[in-house]
């Protein structure tokens, strides 16, 4: 079998569907200046969550940290201060006048859709309103997707490039309640199917490491998270940005309704969480190798056209404790796809198998 390979830009052999190559691609069909590079503004919203402020819990998911997972992210009264200040952050990274920058702004802290929803509008329209951002990310729990809620995403879906990213970490109610999670797997498929009938892009979220769970629990929740949808009786609605699959050359399609993406992370202890405080001698993995070992197995079962959004951890050194090398994020991706060029194997190389 031929490897797909999905990304040769820039001297690159990428055996992976990562989601920055597919994103230029994408830009590009649609008349985008090329090249282009397109970086995400990570931002802090305001926002809090249901297992925070004791709507269904307190103290947050356990492996949370205290920005609510947005350590990078910047937080300002105003939308345009926090881009502004992303953007001088990300500067000597990306200059725009060598890259041809354009933006997505990313609402990552916490609950993003667990607000009014005219603050919710008023807050995504001021992201969208900024020079050179070209669409926008939602993270957010599947439980906190109201109709109206909905609606509007419906309607941002229609005149803008939109993904909204649920947390579904495990498909393991067991773990997810020892996490304190504070939502199901049948919560996560409800929001699944009301987003994706409405033609919006979905990502998913799944943590590698959690406690308790073994390399086949993990690679059950991957195999979940990439099955097909099936159909949404009477969700109705279109996108203006075609809820189609676009494929990066070399891949192709078995026309099954999926996900649009998944982020895989490798879990991080890190201080200030409530990991920290109940489980402090805890050790997701032993080794960097071991964790390479098993995203490799994952990304095999990963169907090709999914794009990757993340494949190993990032938290910052400063809060780190476990595991101690996880910081070494080039270091990691580098090892991975070394490793899969010696293995001479791609993503979705076992899909469907």
């Amino acid at each position: 079998m031929k490897p797909i390979i999905f990304d040769k830009s820039d001297g690159q052999q990428l055996r992976i569907n990562m989601i920055s190559p597919w994103l230029k691609h994408h830009y590009a069909e649609l008349g985008l200046d090329s090249p282009a590079k397109i970086v995400k503004l990570s931002l802090d919203g305001g926002f809090t969550c249901p297992n925070r402020d004791g709507n269904k819990g307190t103290g947050g998911c356990l492996f949370c940290s205290e920005s609510g997972s947005g350590d990078m992210a910047s937080a300002a009264d105003d939308i345009r201060q926090a881009l502004d200040s992303q953007i001088r952050l990300l500067s000597d990274k990306w200059p725009s006048e060598k890259y041809n920058v354009k933006y997505l702004a990313y609402f990552q802290s916490h609950t993003n859709t667990y607000a009014p929803v005219e603050e919710l509008r008023a807050k995504f329209e001021a992201a969208l309103k900024a020079s050179d951002v070209v669409g926008i990310a939602i993270a957010t729990r599947p439980d906190c997707i109201p109709k109206d809620v909905l609606d509007l995403l419906s309607e941002l879906n229609e005149k803008t490039f939109l993904w909204v990213e649920l947390g579904l970490q495990t498909i393991h109610d067991e773990t997810a309640r020892a996490m304190n999670l504070c939502h199901s797997r049948a919560d996560y498929d409800d929001a699944v199917r009301r987003l994706t009938g409405r033609g919006i892009r979905v990502v998913t979220h799944l943590i590698l490491g959690l406690p308790g769970e073994s390399r086949e629990m993990m690679l059950d929740s991957v195999r979940y998270a990439c099955r097909d949808i099936g159909t949404d009786d009477g969700a109705g609605g279109g996108s203006g940005f075609s809820s189609g699959f676009s494929f990066c050359p070399g891949s192709g399609s078995d026309g099954v309704r999926r996900i649009f993406g998944l982020k895989l992370h490798m879990l991080n202890v890190v201080r200030g969480s409530g990991m920290a405080a109940a489980m402090p001698d805890y050790v997701p993995f032993d080794s960097m190798e071991e964790y390479i070992d098993l995203l490799i197995s994952a990304l095999e079962i990963v169907p090709p056209e999914i794009t990757l959004h993340r494949i190993s951890g990032d938290a910052p050194r400063a809060t780190l404790i476990a595991p101690e090398w996880s910081y070494k994020k080039r270091t990691i991706l580098n090892n991975i796809h070394k490793e899969m060029r010696r293995r001479d194997t791609w993503q979705g190389r076992l899909a469907g198998k």
